[in-house]
């Protein structure tokens, strides 16, 4: 099991790991964009960050599924 996961790192920082690394990367970006913008944007709200922390982690998180459902291993 450590093997598979060594091999799928080493893959990755090839960039080998998927067929179009770039679209992981844009993908990878869009998500944390829309995390950092809703953490402001929460913040800025008055919230306070024992609020804004969980809440914009189960955002980002809940659109990484979404973001990466078209991406393709090599």
């Amino acid at each position: 099991m450590w093997d598979a996961f060594l091999n799928a790192v080493t893959l990755f920082l090839k960039g080998k790991l998927f067929r179009d690394f770039n679209q992981v990367v844009k993908q990878t970006l869009i998500g944390n964009a829309v995390g950092a913008v809703l953490m402001i944007v929460l913040a800025k709200v008055g919230l306070p960050l024992y609020v804004v922390i969980p809440l914009v982690s189960i955002v980002a998180g809940a659109l990484q599924p979404w973001l990466f459902k078209d991406l393709k291993y090599a």
